[in-house]
């Protein structure tokens, strides 16, 4: 989940670069690095190496979850019950559960309330009018909204859930350190009250649920777990969690950050969003090139001998694999994040990695950045940042980042 410090280092003096401009290593031959956390690896950076990493059996998750962080990192990346965390038979298990809520018959049921969602929060801003800001005003009600339909946490009972405090739950679930300055202690300990709130909001729910089932996805997730059976109790709650929470924070930043990629680089290319054929091209064009964080790769240990790219990785090494830098592989996308935007990618994106890791909520991601980019450039043609790429702020210290504000005019 971090990125190998020997080939991506950073200043902390320096303001972050928006994700579209962040430095990845070129698309070479395996080699080894070091981790933040001084764990040496072999880094993998080209296209079809980094598919095969993924998809390779014998390159596991199994015990990673403290392997290369230089600080702590966020319990949603570092449990050991999350999903991201297992693999192998109960990998296969809690996987097939979440996949019989996952229905495409579910999430064809869910399309037209993400869509008017986005519509709800589109005509809210015109109702305001100019200036705005597209984070307090977009960014953040769009998913806040789908998050609590898609939960049921949107009505008036014990389960509704307002965006300030799962905003607060969710800072705390995805606060990483800052290198090696510890956290202030009572910054460290609000963050263990929020999360042991959080903890209990999720373990009534699901209790609730199961004492009363309803159309939404907690519902569903606790139905096929008992169904199922051999799904423990703690992954289960971990997982309802994780999906309220990160999710939640994942589309945010995927909405702003491609938001700050266009109304800053390309301008041009904003009217033609109305086409959603080229808004559907443009989405996930923009999911490809912008990552969703500021990590270079996600992490693998070889469980035996592998070839990948013609070099040997020994058993027991850690294997880095940098989606962002197999998503640039010249190779395979000679255009680059400069090209048309409006056209299909040259294969197909491992944003959202491949094989048995692969993200339950690509759908999502992918629906909301869609309907929000071409509502968006139907209703604001003339949609404009009102600064400098350079003079916007960063929300920092999680596993994403994305703008804190968008001042826009219209």
């Amino acid at each position: 989940m971090s990125s190998p410090a020997a080939d991506t280092g950073t200043d902390t003096d320096t303001p972050p670069p928006p994700l579209h401009r962040l430095p990845f290593t070129p698309a070479r031959p395996p080699h080894p690095t070091t981790l933040p956390d001084g764990t040496p690896a072999w880094l993998v950076t080209r296209y079809h190496d980094v598919r095969q990493v993924l998809g390779d059996p014998r390159l596991t998750r199994n015990d990673l979850h403290e392997v290369g962080a230089a600080g702590s990192t966020a319990d949603v990346a570092a449990n050991p019950a999350s999903l991201f965390n297992q693999d192998g038979a109960a990998h296969r298990r809690l996987r097939a559960t979440v996949q019989r809520a996952f229905t495409p018959r579910a999430i064809a049921s869910w399309q037209p309330w993400v869509a008017a969602a986005v519509q709800q929060s589109v005509d809210a801003l015109l109702a305001v009018g100019p200036p705005a800001d597209l984070v307090t005003a977009f960014t953040r009600p769009v998913p806040f909204a789908v998050t609590a339909r898609l939960m049921g946490l949107d009505g008036d009972g014990p389960d509704r859930l307002d965006e300030g405090r799962l905003r607060h739950w969710t800072l705390a679930l995805l606060a990483q350190g800052g290198g090696d300055q510890e956290p202030e202690q009572d910054e460290q300990a609000g963050r263990t009250e929020a999360l042991a709130e959080f903890g209990a909001f999720t373990d009534e729910l699901i209790e609730r649920r199961r004492r009363s089932p309803g159309p939404d996805l907690v519902s569903r997730l606790v139905q096929a777990a008992d169904r199922d059976g051999g799904i423990a109790e703690d992954a289960l709650a971990f997982l309802v969690l994780g999906l309220t929470a990160s999710g939640n924070e994942s589309v945010t930043g995927a909405l702003g950050n491609a938001l700050v990629y266009l109304l800053a680089e390309r301008p041009e290319h904003w009217r033609r969003l109305t086409d959603p054929v080229v808004t559907e091209h443009t989405a996930e064009r923009l999911l490809h090139y912008i990552p969703l964080g500021d990590d270079e790769a996600t992490l693998r240990r070889a469980t035996s001998p592998v070839d990948v790219g013609g070099v040997t990785v020994p058993a027991g090494a850690v294997v880095a694999a940098s989606l962002g830098s197999a998503n640039r592989d010249p190779a395979v996308f000679p255009g680059g994040i400069e090209a048309d935007l409006g056209t299909p990618l040259d294969a197909p994106t491992l944003a959202f990695s491949v094989g048995p890791h692969y993200c339950i909520g690509a759908w999502r991601v992918r629906l909301e950045l869609r309907e929000s980019l071409r509502r968006l450039a139907t209703a604001l043609p003339d949609l404009r940042l009102t600064v400098p790429l350079e003079q916007l702020s960063w929300q920092l210290g999680g596993t994403t980042r994305s703008p804190a504000a968008i001042p826009v005019s219209w």
